[in-house]
């Protein structure tokens, strides 16, 4: 009697989740049909019945729906959806309309009916460009109920519940970041020692940033920006699987593709552990004969990958990406090429992620990193770089034109630091950012007063704009701070 019990929840939670995604999904195609066509067309007909027909299947077991958002999560009825590749774009599209309306919970009792659906989503395209947040809702809210509306019932999100949900994804991120990081040196001194390293605790390590990065994309992505040049073979290495990860996310690789990628890339520069710590640590440029022994980690790492390989523990694309990393897509990169051949995906995924992450860092040797906007650009219009052009383009979509971390003026006098892209996608120059000067000159203290740059005022006009590109030491401002 205790396991039947102890089973049925769980096995009721797997329906209530797959149920759950499916409304979501019907809910964003007669969302998406009801935008692109008028109310009479087949396509918004057949979406609202499929919609409806959806919500009732899921009213028949459960007495009655409740959709809450918490940070980037969606939960039905308390059951937290997890967020896949293949429902990704909807749910983001949700996440950002309801989120435009201050929405934090949408309730669909038994009485809902069609035109209801209709009414609702209409009135959800018809309000989304005017006011803010807080008017919005008020307005839906009366329209709903002028247009007798009582199938389905709003709940205004609470500031204080999505700040703790926000502290508790930052957290999460953390956690995951810094086991990453001490992972990667527990390997990294572990070969320069000699010594075995525990191929399951990459693996592990790699695991978690992958989930975190398919459940809370912006946490993980943001803790980037710390950049400590005192640890950099660590931090780089941990970077460059975050944003290795996220490209393939991106470009539609699967969660086990996914684990491959991020394994490849926490290992990248393995073979670095083989070069001599005076080379490695070297505060100015390097000699010929020294940039020489540098040159030779990429196969160093392939041959302490191959040594690694032990009963099929390492995939043997984290081998090819440690050798090809830095061959460039023409083949003028090192090590030099005995014969054509065309870099794997995985290599130039992560060359891009490599070289993006090396340039926007201070080394021990440099006074001040190149700012994340100009490095974008050169990957971009430099062709001797040598990197997949399509690649780079999937790093702006990722980050937009203005990259997580960049310092930024605005022309109502404030000084921010990017966040991420526009979550709707649509104007790369219009991020979110994070008040960390306000218009006094003086200091916000970290995390600083999160605003998104695509907030307009009553007039349609945009409340704030980027003037320049600026570095945050200039201001006594330390990035990272304000993303932990």
């Amino acid at each position: 009697m205790t396991h039947s019990g102890e089973a049925a929840p769980r096995g009721s939670d797997g329906r209530l989740r797959q149920g759950g995604r499916t409304f979501l999904l019907a809910l964003y195609t007669a969302l998406r049909s009801l935008k692109l066509y008028p109310v009479e067309n087949t396509t918004v007909q057949k979406a609202l019945d499929e919609l409806d027909a959806t919500a009732r299947s899921l009213l028949a077991v459960e007495a009655d729906l409740e959709i809450r958002l918490a940070g980037d999560f969606i939960f039905v009825n308390a059951t937290r959806l997890r967020l896949e590749l293949d429902n990704f774009a909807s749910f983001s599209h949700i996440l950002a309309m309801l989120r435009a309306f201050d929405i934090g919970a949408l309730r669909v009792l038994p009485e809902v009916d069609r035109r209801e659906w209709q009414v609702f989503l209409s009135l959800l395209l018809a309000l989304s460009q005017q006011g803010e947040p807080d008017t919005r809702f008020d307005e839906l809210t009366e329209r709903l109920g002028a247009g007798n509306v009582v199938g389905i019932g709003i709940e205004r999100s609470s500031l204080q519940d999505q700040e703790a949900e926000s502290e508790e994804q930052r957290q999460a991120a953390k956690r995951v970041y810094s086991q990453g990081v001490a992972v990667t040196k527990d390997v990294m001194t572990g070969v320069r020692l000699g010594h075995a390293s525990s191929v399951k605790k990459v693996k592990r390590a790699v695991q978690l940033i992958v989930d975190q990065v398919l459940n809370n994309e912006t946490s993980l992505v943001g803790l980037t920006t710390l950049r400590d040049y005192d640890e950099y073979s660590f931090t780089h290495s941990v970077n460059v699987c975050i944003f290795s990860v996220a490209l393939g996310k991106k470009i539609g690789l699967s969660r086990l593709q996914l684990y491959d990628l991020g394994m490849a890339a926490l290992l990248h520069d393995v073979g670095k552990a083989r070069v001599p710590l005076a080379i490695l640590h070297k505060t100015t440029g390097l000699d010929e004969q020294e940039w020489r022994v540098m040159r030779d980690h990429p196969w160093l790492g392939a041959l302490t990958l191959f040594h690694l390989k032990t009963h099929e523990e390492m995939p043997f694309r984290a081998i090819l990406v440690a050798h090809e990393h830095h061959m460039k897509t023409d083949l003028t990169g090192y090590p030099k090429a005995i014969r054509p051949r065309k870099l794997h995906i995985f290599s130039r995924l992560v060359a891009v992620a490599d070289g993006f992450d090396a340039a926007t860092t201070r080394r021990t040797y440099q006074t001040v990193p190149i700012e994340p906007d100009q490095v974008l650009r050169e990957m971009m219009e430099n062709p001797k770089r040598g990197y997949d052009a399509l690649v780079v383009k999937g790093l702006v979509n990722l980050l937009g034109v203005y990259p997580v971390g960049t310092c930024v003026i605005l022309d109502t006098f404030e000084i921010g630091l990017v966040t991420g892209p526009d979550p709707e996608g649509q104007q790369f120059n219009r991020p979110l950012v994070r008040i960390a000067v306000d218009v006094n000159g003086a200091t916000v203290p970290p995390p600083g007063l999160p605003v998104s740059l695509a907030e307009k005022d009553e007039a349609g006009s945009f409340r704030r704009s980027i003037v320049k590109v600026t570095n945050a030491d200039r201001y006594g401002l330390t990035v990272g701070n304000y993303f932990v």
